[in-house]
């Protein structure tokens, strides 16, 4: 792995543990506070192979608010945490999404 990359993975777990909880973010939102805008998809796989004990992965969703669909338990974890889902099974995002600047 190249020393960026293990730059940007320290980087998006970091982002990751700050986010609290009953808040959630997207990957897109992650990849560009990270410093690499348009690598969405990279943070998806950087959370795939994240440790949930260690880190609170389940707090970071698609842009729509869609949970991941290889992660069964992340509804559950969202859930106990107070964040409600739409009839749809996405996340309502203007009520959770974690506001960075305002905090």
């Amino acid at each position: 792995m190249r020393p960026t990359q293990e730059l940007l993975i320290k980087d998006v777990y970091e982002i990751v543990r700050a986010i609290p909880t009953g808040r959630v973010l997207t990957y897109g939102q992650i990849a560009r506070l990270a410093g690499w805008p348009n690598h969405a998809r990279l943070v998806g796989r950087i959370m795939k192979g994240a440790s949930s004990a260690e880190i609170p992965c389940h707090r970071v969703l698609a842009a729509n608010g869609r949970p991941s669909p290889t992660f069964p338990e992340q509804r559950a974890l969202l859930e106990a945490e107070g964040v409600r889902f739409k009839a749809n099974g996405c996340v309502d995002m203007k009520k959770y999404l974690w506001d960075i600047v305002g905090t």
